[in-house]
């Protein structure tokens, strides 16, 4: 499996109440084949809706390490470190895991 067809989910709680999803994995691109498709991003969505997004270093092979991503933000969330920012999650995603 690959994060193509499995993309990583957790759920992070908000100090004032409500979650957002961190989500790890390929996004849809219309414009490109799905089996080209390789690059891997971190989006933090309320509902449909999608507050940041960033692409990663990581290969859609490497689900520990999406797992591993996705629990750092969902803790760097939940522990008020960071704001839901792509900015704010530039520096997990480009680091190597």
């Amino acid at each position: 499996m690959t994060l193509q067809a499995n993309p990583i989910v957790e759920h992070a709680s908000l100090a004032g109440g409500g979650s957002v999803t961190v989500w790890v994995g390929v996004p849809d691109d219309s414009y490109v084949a799905a089996s080209e498709r390789t690059s891997v991003d971190v989006q933090l969505r309320e509902g449909d809706d999608v507050l940041a997004s960033v692409t990663t270093v990581l290969e859609p092979g490497q689900e520990s390490e999406a797992r591993q991503l996705a629990r750092e933000v969902r803790a760097a969330i939940e522990a008020e470190r960071i704001p839901l920012t792509a900015a704010a999650l530039e520096p997990f995603a480009d680091r190597f895991r």
